[in-house]
């Protein structure tokens, strides 16, 4: 399962690599310590999957450009990515022990233990995706290139995709199981292959309605600061001059709004004009000059702490709104068990001021309506961008400064962003500091990619949408549908064993 994202992109084992797991786990009763055997194997697994398809975070070292010595930036990077890794051990170890606990009580028969191998799976993930260290959901290994079964994400969110994928599995690894009856088991789980794949083509080839009077179109500029720069003065005046030129230039290509990446322009951006520094000045006096919409990423203050913000300037250089980031990214812009931690990995984060997070029920607001936005580690989180969609979002501004980690870190972050736009039914239009920018239609279909730590600019013609799928309308269905029919089945089967 650690190959199927990025860098490896090896998808199609995602449906095949849960196998082992599962026969090793059905074992384990009929051995004298069956949940400590369990545990054993979970480990092994969340290990193998969470810490490979987590190794980016190791590119955050070395951290001398925060002023961190070479062995604590190490010592840190190690402590980020074992904590992280545990995060994911910690969920599957919880599955493996649920499954062992239903094999030991009631030896259910194959269909039960799938449904309820789904049910619990898609339950601790849902759970999971409700603190802050939530990216390796199984259904992102299908993204960007089985475009057509992330489509089912429509109907139920990204919990749809995970369930089908430990369903499969789990019908494959009960036909290896079962003494006799394998045909029926093999060909099950080759039927709902088919079947679901076939639902998501159905999805995947309606036509797109693009009307001409909600066309937009917009630029985005890939800034290129680096980070070892970015919060100091050299790296503001580089970015002044980047995002001053990339500005004047997209405006003179004719679009009708741009896009910065996160913290763009590192400067508070909610405060009177007249406090303003120089640069920022310079900034907002080309933008009343060329009166051009833009989205600016930079910071905002909420009492005596500041927000990572995205805010809507209008043509006319007011500012018509705000979307704070909602989701910190845990030991970078926010310490967890601050008390405890905070003497070890303080120097981690560049901000002298303390960052906070914004509401989840934010919207914002431009020029042109509603639209969805997320900055950075927002984009795991597929919650944030259904309710925007459900208030009227009608297309997604992702802002990012992706240059912290190893290429394989935006490419799994671009992966996320493409979900998130499937399953909103919406245009999508990404910018990040240092790669990987991008504008993706509502299938999932990229139809421009930056390169890596390259300054681009880039214009292209979005289209916004009122489209409501089942997911935004009604969330996550599907995990409290089979959490029911796993519970009731379960019970029927235990009463009937009695």
């Amino acid at each position: 399962m650690g190959l199927t994202p990025a860098p490896i992109e090896a998808w199609f084992l995602a449906w095949i690599a849960l196998i082992p797991l599962w026969l090793l786990i059905s074992q384990a009763p009929q051995e004298k310590q069956p949940y400590r055997r369990a545990i054993t194997y979970s480990i092994a697994w969340g290990a193998g999957y969470h810490g490979l398809a987590l190794a980016w975070i190791t590119g955050i070292h070395p951290m001398t450009w925060l002023g961190v010595p070479w062995l604590p930036s190490l010592l840190i990077t190690i402590f980020c990515w074992a904590f992280i890794t545990f995060w994911g051990i910690l969920y599957v170890a919880l599955w493996s022990l649920g499954m062992t606990a239903l094999i030991q009580k009631l030896q259910p028969p194959p269909w039960l233990s799938i449904l309820v191998a789904s049910a619990l799976w898609c339950t601790l993930e849902m759970i999971w995706a409700e603190g802050n260290l939530y990216w390796t959901s199984l259904s992102y290994t299908q993204s960007p290139h089985n475009l057509i079964i992330i489509h089912l994400g429509q109907l139920s969110g990204p919990l749809t995709v995970t369930a089908l994928i430990v369903a499969v599995n789990g019908l494959i690894a009960e036909a290896i199981l079962t003494k006799g009856k394998k045909i029926p088991l093999f060909g099950t789980a080759i039927a709902l292959l088919i079947t679901s794949h076939l639902i998501g083509w159905g999805l995947y080839y309606r036509p797109l309605a693009q009307n001409p009077d909600t066309a937009i179109k917009v630029g985005i500029i890939q800034g290129n600061i680096p980070n070892e720069i970015k919060l100091s003065s050299t790296g503001w005046q580089k970015a002044l001059i980047g995002y001053k030129e990339g500005y004047e230039t997209l405006v003179a290509q004719g679009v009708d709004a741009i896009l910065t990446p996160e913290t763009s322009l590192p400067f508070i951006w909610d405060q009177p004009v007249s406090r303003f520094n120089p640069l920022q000045q310079d900034f907002y006096n080309t933008v009343l000059a060329k009166q051009i919409p833009v989205w600016i990423g930079g910071f905002g203050s909420q009492g005596s702490s500041i927000t990572n913000s995205l805010f809507s300037m209008s043509a006319t250089g007011e500012i018509i709104g705000r979307y704070d980031k909602t989701k910190l990214v845990p030991l970078g812009e926010y310490i967890p068990l601050e008390q405890t931690l905070g003497r070890i990995v303080e120097r981690l984060s560049p901000l002298d001021a303390h960052l906070v997070a914004g509401r989840e029920n934010q919207t914002f607001n431009t020029p042109f309506g509603l639209a969805i936005a997320g900055i950075c580690y927002d984009s795991p989180f597929p919650d944030l961008f259904r309710r925007q969609a459900a208030q009227g979002g009608q297309f997604i501004l992702s802002a990012s400064n992706n240059a912290h980690y190893s290429a394989d870190m935006p490419r799994q972050h671009h992966a996320q962003d493409i979900l998130r736009a499937v399953e909103t039914d919406r245009w999508a239009v990404i910018a990040t500091n240092t790669g990987y920018s991008a504008i993706v239609d509502p299938h999932g279909r990229t139809l421009w990619f930056s390169e890596l730590d390259q300054y681009q600019l880039h214009s292209e013609t979005i289209y916004r949408r009122e489209t409501q799928t089942p997911y935004v309308r009604w969330g996550n269905w599907l995990t409290p549908l089979l959490v029911c029919l796993a519970i009731g089945s379960s019970v029927w089967k235990w009463v009937e064993q009695k």
